[in-house]
């Protein structure tokens, strides 16, 4: 009885942190989006011509947004009937609006006027031999000019 309570007690602890810790991430994304709204994102396919550049450089984001024990819990039930898993899409969501906000923040530090052909990577850090995963690391890239 006494490991049931510590396991709803962490789970419970789990939740409640967890969400607040997404909601503050989400309104400083939310703010930093509205920051860099200015500087144009575009991707262009091998045929199309590239815009004219006097310079170009490109800049990397790295995130790395770790699960909570509420969404850990909530995977492993998932993996045993599988579908869809909610929470885990925010981290991803997450991951990869952090990460596009850092190569643009970059990019407008060093004068860019627009960023190409932005490309994500993710990987998962921890995986099966913590029962799940861990934390989840987005890398987005592009290339800016000026």
């Amino acid at each position: 009885m006494e490991e049931l309570i510590i396991f709803v007690v962490l789970l419970s602890v789990g939740y409640f942190f967890g969400v607040l810790a997404e909601k503050k991430h989400y309104k400083d994304i939310q703010k930093r989006e509205q920051e860099t709204l200015s500087l144009a994102i575009a991707s262009f396919g091998a045929k199309q011509p590239l815009p004219q550049a006097s310079e170009s450089q490109l800049f990397v984001g790295e995130v790395v947004i770790a699960s909570d024990y509420f969404k850990t819990f909530v995977m492993a039930l998932r993996n045993l009937w599988g579908g869809r898993v909610l929470s885990y899409e925010s981290l991803l969501d997450r991951g990869r609006r952090e990460a596009l906000l850092r190569v643009k923040e970059q990019a407008i530090a060093w004068g860019a006027t627009e960023v190409l052909n932005i490309r994500y990577e993710t990987s998962t850090i921890g995986g099966k031999k913590q029962g799940g995963v861990g934390a989840i690391e987005i890398i987005a890239y592009g290339t800016a000019i000026r």
